[in-house]
């Protein structure tokens, strides 16, 4: 995989003033804008991310349309499915035709689609993207096939994309998300409150991000968990995935 040589490097120091005195942010050298994402394949040692098609409705409502799995979808803007139908009509379709995101298919080895997630709010010329749209069936939830979906996914925008800035935004009552969010190596920037209205109900929405800067070290405890040696014969951890330390402190 390709490594984007766009960095958006500082030259000025933080605190620096413009020609009238001003405080201004540090310069950038050479910088002209992250690539949009494209609908591509990601694939990793796990998981292979499959852009989001008609295909996927069917084993993807297998996966998450139970009724058991109805608190899977409290969070989201939409609703629960009732039937294949609805999950290609009310899900997929939405994905795969829309414009200025794109939507993935989470796809564990062996196995047929069981998750999603999705690049939206895309803001190439700020070198901005976000990781948004986390669906995971319980079959997934705590897997090394999850953690490495999302790995490709921040990878991708980083590395091949050449984005400065990836953002994770999650309902402020949703503490899986969040957690999900510290374990990968994001910073918690704080909470937008009445951010949004999903469903009827208020949103205050808790903020994440993680800059490119920050990537190489992230990559490389990502990449430690990942390692084979790091499970046992049963597929358990011997070690947990922890944010690395010295990471910009947390706000609100």
């Amino acid at each position: 995989m390709s490594t984007s040589t766009n960095t958006g490097a500082s030259t000025g120091a933080a605190g620096s003033r413009n020609e009238h005195g001003q405080p201004v942010g540090p310069e950038l050298s050479d910088w002209h804008g992250a690539e949009p994402p494209a609908p591509v394949e990601l694939t990793g040692r796990y998981v292979r991310l499959e852009p989001v098609a008609a295909g996927h409705a069917e084993p993807l409502h297998a996966a998450l349309g139970d009724p058991a799995d109805a608190e899977l979808w409290t969070y989201r803007p939409d609703r629960q499915p009732a039937d294949v139908a609805g999950m290609a009509r009310d899900v997929v379709a939405p994905l795969a035709g829309a414009t200025g995101q794109v939507g993935f298919a989470i796809v564990p080895d062996g196995r047929a689609a069981e998750g999603l997630v999705t690049y939206s709010r895309v803001e190439p010329e700020h070198g901005v993207i976000e990781i948004s749209g986390v669906l995971l069936a319980r079959t997934l939830q705590r897997t090394a096939a999850a953690t490495e979906a999302l790995h490709l996914m921040l990878r991708h925008a980083v590395e091949d994309l050449g984005y400065r800035r990836v953002e994770w935004k999650c309902d402020a009552l949703n503490e899986p998300s969040r957690r999900a969010a510290q374990r990968l190596g994001f910073t918690h920037e704080g909470i937008f409150g009445q951010h949004l209205v999903i469903k009827g109900r208020a949103r205050d929405t808790a903020w994440f991000s993680l800059l490119d800067h920050e990537w190489p070290e992230v990559r490389a405890a990502h990449e430690r968990w990942l390692d084979p040696a790091n499970f046992d014969a049963d597929g358990r951890q011997r070690e947990p995935l922890r944010a690395p330390a010295g990471r910009r402190g947390a706000a609100g």
